[in-house]
């Protein structure tokens, strides 16, 4: 039987969340967000020992995953469930990129690129769908980038993985919607501030970058958004960010 918690005003927690690929920029904003709501948080990544600030800020159960494995994967959601059953909502924010010529660009990282990007998706998605679908409801979120919808100079691992993680996500809400599941795509469209003093924010200037606390707010709302009109993708950047 799922643990129940009563918050100190005497609200029973009954929503859960776990964040695959966490770590201290979005995945950190959301863990903050989400447990200031109420909702119980888990945190898997394969650096279990990077979370532990996190974990003790947010009250999260943190848990060592390599995405790319999926026995890692449902080991993960099996310790979700016996501690508090499926998770709500599922948030798979891990990524990986190489750059460099096509011509240069090492075979080995770009296999790594697309098992991170995608195939990993695909896994946590899976596992996701498969728990979510007995309860008959659920939401599923993965987080993208520019290169989900365009590919730069230089860097085509990463749009082939972003591509096929954001064409997973359009066939998974096509797929789950009718069926009470929540799936929805976010285009992060520019740089993420990592942390106040990051440098690339004087070079980009004033709200060049996106607030990672201001991402979050968005993946909340879209959580919070109504069936009748659910939202399968967001794009998000900052006004200044050039299309």
């Amino acid at each position: 039987m799922a643990q129940r918690l009563v918050a100190a005003d005497g609200r029973t927690l009954s929503e859960t969340t776990l964040i695959v690929g966490a770590g201290s920029g979005l995945s950190a904003s959301l863990a903050r967000l989400l447990s200031q709501q109420g909702m119980r948080v888990a945190l898997a990544a394969r650096d279990v020992a990077k979370l532990g600030a996190l974990a003790q800020e947010t009250a999260a159960l943190a848990l060592r995953c390599d995405a790319t494995d999926a026995a890692q994967v449902d080991a993960a959601f099996a310790a979700v469930e016996k501690k508090w059953g499926v998770p709500d909502l599922v948030v798979y924010n891990a990524s990986y990129r190489v750059r460099g010529p096509i011509t240069e660009v090492e075979a080995k990282e770009v296999e790594r690129t697309l098992a991170i990007s995608a195939f990993a998706g695909f896994l946590v998605g899976q596992a996701a769908a498969r728990r979510m679908l007995a309860r008959g409801s659920g939401a599923i979120f993965f987080t993208g980038a520019s290169a989900s919808v365009k590919g730069y100079a230089s860097s085509a691992p990463f749009a082939m993985g972003k591509f096929a993680l954001r064409g997973l996500a359009q066939s998974m809400a096509r797929e789950l919607a009718p069926k009470g599941i929540h799936v929805a795509h976010f285009v992060i469209d520019g740089g993420i501030r990592q942390a106040p003093e990051d440098p690339r924010a004087n070079e980009r200037g004033e709200d060049g970058m996106l607030l990672p606390d201001e991402i979050a707010r968005n993946y909340l709302h879209v959580y919070r958004q109504h069936r009748s009109a659910w939202t399968w993708e967001l794009e998000l950047r900052p006004w200044v960010e050039r299309f």
